[in-house]
């Protein structure tokens, strides 16, 4: 099957996006929320095969891919409201979907994973609505100094306890007790989400996402004024310039993007071997893990859309870019349905595994999530134009039935 869209490029790195998302969350659903940066939380601590996956996952993969799909989200914004001549009514509709975005990924938060992205997409692209007639030059502008920003100050909310626990400032005995305190009720909330999760019904579970899941989600709202909407921007920027269409004999950006991307890795790299080595103190963890990869990241995500677009491009008709962009068309789906087969593998009620594996262990997960999302989604495009729930979102926002099966030639 040729790959003949107008951008096939993003529903290639779409799909590749979402594997390696699996890859970032399986932690999330395979163990209490501290697993997910702390490697020490996993079962009898962390050995030596975790500390290395953890790098390599921390160098590679975390916070850069699902920057990836954020932008990606900002591009198709912009794509969607190209296909309207009425700005007014193009809006509109997307004003439509990003409601029913929204209500998707609250089902989603609390019936199945409380990582869920897709309420913070709902929130982020209501505001980048806000910025739709800026050039693309400006979009990526404001876009990357916002999110800059934005990784500064969630950095500094780290920086002290950080260097506290490194004996670099000095502390006060009130201070010091406050930060061990706080984690202490961090490894308690852990201990709590292990004997819930790992041993009670589905609706115990659900309960608790119920009860917890207010401040979560508030949370999520000021995170996405860190790190969500200034990525939006910047994917829509990236869409105006031309980044995702069919490059251009000699692309300019190339060496600049390959040096971003390098410097990126290495960056995160040093952090990284310094948190392992150190063995994962906690607050400096934080610091590394959530506030200064939010700086360190950006280049990185400057430079990867423009690399992966052109090998997008030149490898379209070849088997991985088509398995990618099956899956990639169907991003919103195998988002979802990884959630539900992840549920079932690990939660106390299902397949009992929570709590249970190491991280090399957890792979054979990821794998598993990888083989169901790029067969079915090969199989399902096979007879239908779009995904389930992406003709579902399309009918609902369009307030109509699209036909959906393939037409037999």
């Amino acid at each position: 099957m040729r790959l003949d869209s107008r951008l096939v490029s993003l529903d290639v790195i779409r799909g590749l996006a979402v594997l390696m998302i699996l890859v970032a969350n399986v932690s999330a659903f395979a163990h209490p929320d501290l697993a997910y940066y702390w490697p020490p939380a996993l079962p009898g601590g962390a050995n030596d095969g975790d500390a290395l996956v953890w790098l390599v996952q921390f160098v590679t993969v975390d916070g850069k891919f699902r920057g990836l799909f954020t932008i990606l989200f900002g591009a198709s914004m912009l794509l969607f409201l190209d296909k309207f001549e009425n700005e007014a009514r193009g809006v509109l509709m997307q004003g439509r979907r990003l409601f029913w975005l929204l209500l998707f990924g609250l089902a989603h938060f609390f019936l199945l994973f409380r990582g869920d992205i897709l309420f913070s997409y709902a929130v982020a692209g209501a505001v980048a609505l806000l910025f739709v007639r800026m050039s693309g030059d400006r979009l990526l502008a404001l876009g990357l100094i916002w999110a800059a920003i934005g990784g500064i100050r969630s950095s500094l909310d780290y920086l002290t306890p950080a260097l506290i626990e490194a004996g670099s400032e000095p502390a006060v005995a009130g201070a010091i007790a406050y930060y061990r305190d706080y984690w202490a009720e961090q490894l308690l909330e852990a201990q709590l989400q292990q004997a819930l999760i790992g041993n009670g019904s589905y609706w115990h579970i659900l309960s608790y996402h119920w009860q917890s899941g207010g401040g979560l989600l508030s949370s999520y709202v000021i995170y996405c004024f860190f790190e969500t909407i200034p990525l939006v921007l910047m994917g829509m920027g990236l869409f105006r310039l031309g980044v995702f269409s069919a490059p251009d004999d000699g692309e300019p950006w190339s060496r600049l993007a390959i040096a971003g991307v390098a410097a990126s890795l290495l960056l995160n790299l040093a952090m990284g071997l310094y948190v392992m080595r150190a063995g994962f103190p906690p607050y400096q963890t934080q610091l590394v893990f959530f506030g200064l990869t939010g700086v360190t990241n950006l280049p990185f995500l400057l430079g990867a859309p423009v690399l992966l677009s052109q090998w997008a491009w030149t490898a379209r008709d070849g088997w991985l870019a088509q398995r990618l962009a099956s899956a990639g068309r169907m991003a919103f789906t195998n988002y979802i349905c990884t959630s539900l087969v992840m549920v079932l593998v690990f939660q106390g009620w299902a397949g009992e595994l929570f709590g249970q594996l190491h991280r090399v262990e957890m792979l054979v997960a990821v794998g598993l999530g990888w083989a169901l999302m790029i067969t079915c989604s090969r199989m399902w495009l096979a007879r239908f134009r779009q995904g389930p729930l992406e003709w579902l979102w399309r009918c609902l926002s369009y307030r109509r039935l699209f036909p959906n099966r393939q037409k037999r030639v």
